[in-house]
This record gives structure tokens, sequence and C-alpha cells, in this order.
């Protein structure tokens, strides 16, 4: 017998953690290999955890609404031979290793790669340390190694806490991390008038002058509810609609990746009346021979990945003050819930494929997006994130990088318009397919002469499209 660690699986590398919506599988309950252990959610996707050995659930190491971190240990299952869990009544108070029995091998099953989200990490040598705007630089590289969560840094930066100062809380969370609670706390003892310092003794708070940019606020649940209150018309027909727990979370992560990169958008626009004519001709048989339907985005994704092996800086993430150029092209495809929401799988390894294989990942993608069926693999470590927003009818976009990638590009419909066209024999109006593109990227590294050539040549590629290729 031995004892296997679940762990908080990898989610994707700007998620540093998740949490528990509901628990499947409770202590002495039977649970096969791949079998679903938990429910978790991120601020991308909700999912299910399955086991990772065949056994007996010795114990659960956290509760329900319990934020855990990437890699931690969240289960411990003890596992058997299948023929015993089929011809024994295991009771899970006999689990433990009696007098003379050997004790019990712990084995981890899971390789655990902590993810290094751009927004909150700097990394200095071997020490992983958050970038704080609020922070000086000499504060930063004299930090110790604590890790803080997004909502601590996001409320000390607003409260206009220092990171030395950050650094000296007392953390009631895992591993002395600090909670929401203790920075809340904290500031309601400042606030005050005095802090208890780890000698019980009260000591004089420090006193920071409130200015207009940034003025220093008590964070409390009521005030809070009061703030609400006021801020509520009272002789207005109103309805209050609190958000729910994904629209919260993707509020979040896109707040905070303005707040990281400097977003610059470039636009163009594209003559794709060739793509579009060679589709209608091709549809029907494509679907027939392949058994899967040719739609736009897998040609749109053809022509990115073109273009990115041209400009390789495109394919990228900050970390610090360094570059992290991908060898893989890991394409995200934005893509909508029957909610409302929005979830971006990703087509890994999508300079490998042709059309054929394209067209049917991204349906298969779609399809499992819609049924609520992806995986915690099926929406990480994408690299470049492509947008349809033609597809709910948009001219074009602006839209909002999807963290640590570096650029996201949006389609836009596709339109017949009268345009000139220019040709040997002359100049002459005829009606086309057009479409616009627009693309956003991290002013930090990619400057507008890089984002705007890398989208013309987008454009091109899809201009060229060859209207005689087999289907």
């Amino acid at each position: 017998m031995a004892t296997v660690e679940l762990v908080m699986p990898k989610m994707g590398e700007s998620i540093m953690e998740a949490t528990i919506l509901k628990w499947h599988k409770h202590p002495g309950d039977t649970v096969k290999m791949d079998e679903t252990v938990l429910d978790i959610a991120t601020d991308k996707v909700d999912t299910e955890v399955p086991s990772t050995a065949a056994g007996i659930v010795a114990e659960v190491l956290f509760q329900v609404n319990d934020v855990v971190p990437v890699g931690a240990v969240i289960a411990r299952i003890n596992t058997v031979g299948s023929h015993h869990l089929e011809q024994q009544n295991w009771n899970p108070g006999n689990l433990n290793n009696g007098p003379g029995e050997k004790k019990e091998e712990v084995v981890n099953y899971q390789q655990v790669r902590s993810a290094t989200p751009a927004a909150a990490i700097h990394q200095e040598g071997n020490q992983k340390q958050p970038v704080f705007p609020i922070a000086s630089q000499q504060e930063q590289n004299n930090h110790n190694n604590r890790f803080y969560s997004p909502l601590v840094l996001n409320i000390a930066s607003q409260e206009g806490i220092s990171l030395s100062e950050l650094e000296k809380i007392k953390g009631t969370g895992n591993d002395g991390r600090v909670s929401k609670k203790d920075i809340l706390e904290y500031m309601q003892r400042k606030n005050a008038g005095g802090l208890s310092g780890g000698d019980g003794k009260i000591h004089q708070a420090e006193v920071h002058t409130p200015s207009m940019e940034s003025p220093v606020r008590q964070v409390t649940d009521q005030q809070l509810t009061t703030r609400h209150a006021q801020l509520t018309p009272s002789n207005e027909n109103v309805e209050i609609i609190e958000m729910d727990r994904m629209r919260k979370l993707i509020a979040d992560h896109m707040v905070r990746s303005k707040h990281t990169s400097p977003h610059v958008t470039s636009f163009t626009e594209a003559d794709v009346t060739n793509m579009v004519m060679w589709r209608e001709r091709s549809k029907k048989d494509f679907e027939k021979r392949e058994g899967t339907k040719i739609t736009f985005t897998p040609l749109f994704i053809e022509a990115i990945v073109r273009c990115i092996k041209k400009f390789p800086l495109i394919n990228s993430s900050v970390e610090g003050n360094n570059i992290l150029l991908k060898k893989d092209i890991n394409i995200g495809m934005a893509t909508a819930l029957p909610g409302g929401n929005l979830i971006v799988p990703v087509i890994r390894n999508a300079d490998q494929l042709n059309l054929v294989g394209l067209s049917k990942k991204v349906n298969f993608l779609a399809d499992q997006a819609r049924n609520n069926k992806l995986r915690p693999d099926d929406i990480s470590d994408g690299t470049f994130t492509v947008t349809n927003v033609g597809t709910f009818g948009s001219l074009m976009g602006t839209p909002i990088i999807n963290q640590p990638q570096v650029a996201i590009l949006a389609v836009g419909a596709i339109k017949k318009r009268p345009v000139v066209v220019e040709t040997p024999h002359g100049d002459s109006i005829a009606i086309r397919h057009m479409m616009y593109l627009s693309m956003s990227y991290d002013h930090r590294i990619i400057d507008g002469s890089l984002g705007a050539t890398f989208l013309t040549a987008v454009a091109n590629e899809l201009e060229n499209f060859n209207a005689q290729r087999e289907s």
C-alpha cells in the first residue's frame, strides 16, 4: 500500500490558485483512476480534478470555497490493487499501518511546476519576487521570498502599503501566507492609531498623509456595504444585480491585464474575397470527406501561425526584465460560453497541424467549451490569442491581452463593400468581401513598428489566399 498525494493542478501560466467548488469524494470513499475527486474554479474555467490513482481517499486537506495555490497537496489517496478493491470491504479506520507493518511509501505522481504570472512575479536569480507598483526597486530587491495573492497586492497597493510594510504583516494562511483577512485587520489597527507587534505590545502606526491620488481608506466589509448603499440611487427605479463568481474573476483578470501591460492597438483591413469564395465552394466536400466543418477560424489561425514564424517576438511573454521567447506556438481562441462568459481553449503546436487538423481541433475545443467539458490542459500554455468579434456582428474591437501573453488579434465581421481594385489595366470599383483586423500588444516589448508590421503580414496572408488550393 502506498499513499498518493493529489495536488492542485497547473491551470495555465497566469493561474497561481484555484477555488474548491465541490468534493465528489470524501475520506473513506473508494476512487478509481481518473475518476472525478473534486470540482475547482479559476478566472478562466470551472473544471474537474481526476484521481491519479485507484484506492481509498484517506483525507482531504481543504474545504469548499477554500482558495488553494497551484501545486499544494489537496488530498491523499491510499492505493491498493484493483483486485483488493473488488474483493475486500475496506474500512477507512484500518488504513493505517499496524504493528510490525512497513511504513507507507509516499509517492507524488504529479509533477508540480509553479506557474509564474507576468502580472505578479519578477524573477531575479533563483527567487520569484512580486512586482509591486508602489514599492521602490530597492524594496523589491531586499524583500524575502513570500507569496502574495493578486487580491492582497491589490488591497495593499490601494491602501499605500509598501512592500517592506507588507512583509511585516503576520499571515495566518498556509505557510504564513497573508490573507485578505490579515491585511484588512492590519488596516483596521493601523487606522486606529496603533499596531500590535509580535511581542504583543502596541506600536505607533506608520502615518501616511492622504492625497488626492492615493487616499487612505479603511476597507472593511461593513464599510463596503455602507459605501455601496450610498452609491445606490434611492430615487431611481434600479435593479441591483450582483456579479456571479465567474464574472468577478474575469473582471479581476481584465483589470490586472490593463495594469500589467501598456496596451497599444493597431488596425488594418483585408480583402478576404478569395478565402470566402474558396470556403463556400469547398465546405460541403470538406465536411463529407473529413467528418468536420470548415469554418473561418482555422483559416485565420493558419495565417497567424505563418506570420508568428516570421516575427517570433510576438510569441513571447515578459518576466521581470527578461523576455521569454516561446518555441511552441500554442494559439488560444476566445470562445463564448452559453452563459455569456468567455473562455480561451488552446490549440497546442498549431504550427504542426494542417488545415484538416486545425479544423478538427477548433471544432472539438469549441464543442467541449459549450458543454463545459474542457480539461485544465485545454486552456493552459497559450502563447498567442485570436478572438473573433465578428461573430457578434462587430466590425472591429480593441481586445485586452490575455496575460502573460504579449499580443491578441481580433477579427471583425466580413462584409461586402465596394472598394477600389488595382489591376494592370487600371483601377476599378468592385464588390469585395472585406474584414477589419485589430491587434492589441504589450508596448513594453512590442513597438508600434513590429505590431503594425505583424498585423499587416497577417492581412497579406489572408488577401493572398490561394483560391485554387485543394479542399
